[in-house]
């Protein structure tokens, strides 16, 4: 009964659906399809580096903390280091009623209090860094060591036309690569080997389309659909691009507004998560 019922289905299947191997899918785009498009494709990079320290708390989330902190302070335990604490305050109290003998005296023991205080020194030798950088105050957008508690964005000003824009990195699309592919060349383009950094799947993040000039407008084009690939940068400190590469700044979310075109921003601000 199940083999009428599947054979049913499959020949419901409309035949320019079906692939060689006899299935629904592996339907693909021909390169001569592709070729009298009017529409140039795109791959942009949308590389970020992540946060380097944790976003300062809110009042309300210090509140919160504290409260937490004081329900489990008062439901926890005893570690092992208060349990010592005690044990030790018994047995001096023994000692100065002379209820314990003193046979320990003549060892040389470390009390819980000595251990503090060292702690306590070692304490006020430490200085955590602070989380304002030189860049921050001297307003370097160019720099990695900036904004460390939040997602950073790498615009790069390129010419599309006759103007010079901000925008992601973007490379055009060759026969035969994926789109991927075609986001990772603009990354090789822009900066050689010196960046390593990893895309977060195949399928795009976003997707945008805009029209040329009527300037240049040719038979080859009228305009361009660009697909968004994210991409993290994995190592701590990048040095600058290398001389002749195109100007490049390291932006927030909230600083993309002074680069990027109203509709661009529009686009990809859909797709970037600033937590």
């Amino acid at each position: 009964m199940a083999a009428p019922i599947c054979r049913a289905l499959f020949m419901a299947v409309p035949r320019w659906s079906r692939g060689a191997c006899g299935g629904c899918c592996c339907r693909g785009l021909s390169s001569s399809a592709l070729a009298g498009s009017k529409w140039r494709l795109l791959g942009a990079l949308c590389l970020q580096r992540p946060p380097r320290v944790t976003q300062a708390m809110t009042p309300l989330e210090k509140e919160v903390a504290e409260i937490v902190e004081q329900m489990d302070m008062e439901k926890s335990m005893y570690s092992d280091y208060e349990i010592r604490c005690l044990a030790e305050e018994e047995r001096l109290q023994r000692r100065k009623d002379k209820l314990e003998d003193d046979d320990d005296s003549r060892k040389e023991i470390v009390l819980a209090q000595d251990l503090e205080d060292a702690w306590e020194q070692k304490l006020r030798k430490f200085s955590p860094a602070p989380r304002l950088t030189d860049a921050d105050k001297d307003g370097d957008r160019t720099s990695l060591n900036r904004k460390l508690d939040q997602n950073l964005l790498l615009l790069v000003k390129q010419k599309v036309g006759n103007q010079e824009v901000w925008l992601l990195p973007q490379a055009e699309w060759q026969d035969g690569e994926t789109l991927r592919a075609t986001a990772e060349r603009a990354l090789v383009a822009l900066s050689g080997s010196h960046w390593d950094a990893k895309f977060l799947g195949n399928a795009p993040c976003g997707f945008y389309k805009y029209k040329f000039p009527r300037a240049v407008q040719s038979d080859t084009g009228v305009g361009a659909k660009v697909f968004f690939f994210k991409a993290l940068l994995l190592q701590d400190s990048k040095p600058p691009l290398p001389k002749g590469k195109p100007d490049y700044v390291w932006v927030s979310k909230g600083e993309l507004a002074d680069y990027l075109k109203p509709e661009y921003h529009s686009q990809v601000s859909q797709f970037l998560v600033d937590l």
